[in-house]
This record gives C-alpha cells, sequence and structure tokens, in this order.
C-alpha cells in the first residue's frame, strides 16, 4: 500500500493497494480508492463517518453546493455545527470501485494490456466494494466506524457494511434505498441493449472510436427524470422547454465523466446483492428514510424493509419523509431531516 496522494490542485485524493482480491478470486494488481475527508481523526481513532454515495454520483458529496444531481448536495447536512459535525467528527467520502471518479473501474487501464479493461473489467460484488473501503479507512487509522451514512446506493453500501463488519460500525443510514435492488425495470440486459444501440458501443470497447457520450446524455436525461427533477422544476415554475433545457445541460456535464461500462459493472453488482439474507449479523443502530415522492425506493418498501429488522430484533428506526422532491431528497430537502439525523448520531 502506498500514501495517499493528492490528484492535481483537487481536493481528491487517492488510495492505492496492491493485489486486492475479489469475491471472485481475481486480484487487481493495484486498485485505487478516490476519497476525500473532512475533519479531524480522534485520538482513539473512532469517531469516523463513512458516507457512501449513490449509483451515477460521486464521493464529492459534501463539496460547495452545485446544480448536479447529488454533487454538493450534501453539504446541508455535513460541516461545522451541521448533522454530521466536521468539528466533531472525521468524515470519509470515497468513491466506489468500480465507479468512473478515480477509483479503480472499467475506464482504468489494465496493467496486462495497456488499455483500458473496458468489458473485460471483473465482475465485483457488494462485498467487494465494501471490502476496498474498508482498506482505505485501515490505512487511514480508522478503528471504528460512528456510522456510514449513504443514499439510494449509498444505502446499499451502508446495509453491506453493517453486515460485514458488525463490530467495527455503531449506526447505519439508509435514505431513499433498500435491502434488495430497485424493482424499476432496469437490469444489465435492458441495459447493453440500450447502448448497442450507439454505432461506436463496439459490445463495450469503444475508447478508441469516439466513445458513447450522446447515448450516455440520453440515459441520464431519463434517469433524472425517474429520479424527479423534472416534476420538482415544474413545480418551481419552469417551462416544459426551460426543463428540457436544465435537464439538458445537467446531463451533457454527467456524460462528459462517467463510464457508461461503469454503469454495467455497478447495476450487476447490485443484482446479485444479498442483503436480506444476512440482515441477522448486524449489531448497529439503524435509521431508514424514504421520500413519498420516490418513484425508485417507494415509501411502499417500509412495511417489508421493517419486517426484515423486527424479526432479526435490530434497533430499527423509520422515518417517512414529506417531499416533492422524489429520489433527490434526501439532499434537496435536507433541511427537513437534519434534526432527526443529528438526533441519531448523538444516540449512542
Amino acid at each position: 500500500m502506498t500514501v495517499a496522494k493528492t490528484l492535481g490542485e483537487s481536493p481528491d485524493q487517492v488510495f492505492i493497494a496492491r493485489d486486492f482480491k475479489l469475491t471472485s478470486g481475481v486480484v487487481l494488481s493495484e486498485l485505487h480508492i478516490a476519497y476525500v475527508c473532512l475533519g479531524q481523526l480522534s485520538p482513539d481513532c473512532g469517531n469516523a463517518i463513512l458516507l457512501t454515495h449513490g449509483f451515477t454520483s460521486s464521493h464529492r458529496l459534501s463539496k460547495k453546493a452545485s446544480h448536479e444531481s447529488s454533487e454538493g448536495g450534501w453539504n446541508l447536512l455535513v460541516g461545522p455545527g451541521r448533522p454530521v459535525d466536521t468539528d466533531k467528527y472525521f468524515v470519509v467520502s470515497s468513491n466506489m470501485l468500480g465507479s468512473s471518479y478515480g477509483s479503480t473501474g472499467p475506464a482504468s487501464i489494465n496493467p496486462q494490456t495497456g488499455q483500458p479493461y473496458g468489458p473485460d473489467f471483473p465482475q465485483i460484488t457488494l462485498h467487494d466494494i465494501v471490502s476496498a473501503q474498508h482498506l482505505l479507512l485501515t490505512h487511514l487509522k480508522v478503528k471504528h466506524l460512528h456510522a456510514v451514512i449513504g443514499a439510494s446506493y449509498g444505502g446499499f453500501q451502508a446495509f453491506q457494511w453493517a453486515i460485514n463488519y458488525p463490530d467495527f460500525v455503531g449506526g447505519i443510514v439508509a435514505a431513499m434505498s433498500s435491502l434488495w435492488h430497485a424493482d424499476d425495470g432496469e437490469t444489465v440486459q435492458t441495459l447493453l441493449a440500450f447502448f448497442a444501440q450507439d454505432p461506436n458501443w463496439n459490445a463495450g470497447n469503444f475508447y478508441k472510436n469516439g466513445g458513447v457520450r450522446e447515448t450516455l446524455k440520453k440515459y441520464r436525461i431519463d434517469t433524472l427524470r425517474k429520479y424527479g427533477r423534472a416534476a420538482t422544476l415544474a413545480s418551481q415554475g419552469y417551462s416544459e422547454s426551460e426543463i428540457d433545457a436544465q435537464l439538458e445541460q445537467l446531463s451533457a456535464a454527467w456524460a462528459s465523466q462517467f463510464d457508461a461500462n461503469s454503469l454495467v459493472t455497478l447495476l450487476s453488482a447490485a443484482h446479485r446483492m444479498d442483503l436480506a439474507q444476512n440482515v441477522s449479523r448486524i449489531r448497529a443502530k439503524v435509521l431508514y428514510l424514504l421520500s413519498t415522492t420516490d418513484r425508485v425506493f417507494p415509501i411502499t418498501l417500509a412495511p417489508a424493509v421493517s419486517a426484515v429488522f423486527d424479526k432479526a430484533q435490530i434497533p430499527f428506526e423509520y422515518v417517512e419523509l414529506p417531499s416533492d422532491k422524489g429520489h433527490s431528497a434526501s439532499h434537496e430537502d435536507a433541511a427537513k431531516w437534519a434534526s432527526k439525523l443529528r438526533e441519531f448520531l448523538g444516540c449512542y
């Protein structure tokens, strides 16, 4: 393992480990995990909080607010004096394995070939994503996590953390998420079929022939609509043409950074996860948050998720967030649950 280094002028850092063995048995000769830190680690190394990000977002959750989908969106919840108080907690936010913002993923160079892994990137699991984060935290001298906090795919990671490392995690917060993947009709097969329509796709080997940016942009526009962004803008008085223009702008910016093969890799891992079957391993306190207008993880999930935790006799609190912000409510309506988050983090 090497010492973390700064990426150019960005405050991002990257942790590098050697010979990281995946659940499949495949070994990544070099593993990169990009991350940011806020606050200071306490002398007992036990005041850390890990922020985990969503399917298409990054570890820059607590940066200066922006108009992107979630980057900067948590800055109302994270910072000095805020619920995730960086005067009190050492906050780490890492880009997950397989993603597109500095961590090892399909767009990374395969040392065996000198070319991007592309569709040949090895199959990963949620267990692998969390194990890589655990390596990072060990490198940062963290001995205990006060909490893991994440929304959507970040909620999957929070649950997996409490399953994998029950004695390492005090509490988890899973927002707009579930113990199972959203039944929204998107499968690896439908995703591959969507990208196969792009003339540059070439079975995922598109890096030398112009990429698939326009198709990625279309995917992102559809995703933002599914997440409720268009409905939110409409409620704020934007016209249909203004909504289309804003979604186009946001999606073009995202498509210039994200790798289509990362979508395939991460979606595949989500569809193969088995969280509900292992809930009995959890010892952490659990705060579970859903939005009344989320179409991805609707509030109708709450009884089934609650029943799993009740059966396992695990401390569990469910909060229903009244919001018109859909899947983005955890950050766009952060003020509505900030006090609950502060209370939860202070109760153990």
